[in-house]
């Protein structure tokens, strides 16, 4: 990827760090050239080589909610498109380092939602001991380091995986 391309991810990310719509990203690669349907967007998100939308309600009465996805999703969608044009197949994809690191994605992201929840819950008892408090911070930072590592593990074990399977596909 070139540096300009990358800082258009970057600054992409930066705007939207609550997500991003559909629409939005279909609209963000129109200009580049790259077609890019709604209904192709559906489907990387069914086949799980994009993380799900996380429901967003609308302020007003009635206004209903849409879906955001990790503005990420943008350069998940480029890495797709690239591997498509080097001539893999999206089950291909599917079964590549990219599917894996996407449904990691997904678990961090979860995991940082409840950190967050479990720092706020904290935060917000004003009646808590001091010597309470503290122990609950030190059990979620243990909690945290814990996280880390496994997500750490995982990568690594996904990395392995996917690199025997596709050095694999050469010996058949």
């Amino acid at each position: 990827m070139v540096q300009r391309e990358a800082d258009e991810f970057d600054r992409l990310e930066t705007e939207y760090p609550q997500g991003i719509s559909a629409a939005q990203i279909v609209d963000f690669f129109a200009p580049k050239g790259v077609r890019l349907a709604q209904a192709t967007f559906r489907k990387y998100v069914q086949l799980g080589l994009l993380p799900r939308s996380r429901r967003v309600g609308e302020k007003g009465k009635h206004r209903g909610s849409r879906g955001l996805y990790p503005a990420s999703a943008a350069r998940r969608i480029h890495l797709i498109k690239s591997l498509m044009d080097e001539g893999m197949t999206l089950e291909d994809i599917r079964g590549s380092f990219v599917f894996f690191r996407g449904q990691l994605d997904g678990v961090e992201r979860s995991l940082d939602e409840i950190f967050a929840a479990l720092d706020k819950s904290i935060a917000d008892r004003a009646e808590m001991k001091p010597s309470r408090r503290k122990e609950l911070e030190r059990l979620v930072a243990d909690s945290r380091r814990q996280a880390k590592s496994f997500v750490d593990d995982m990568e690594r074990t996904m990395q392995q995986i996917t690199a025997r399977e596709e050095t694999g596909k050469g010996d058949r």
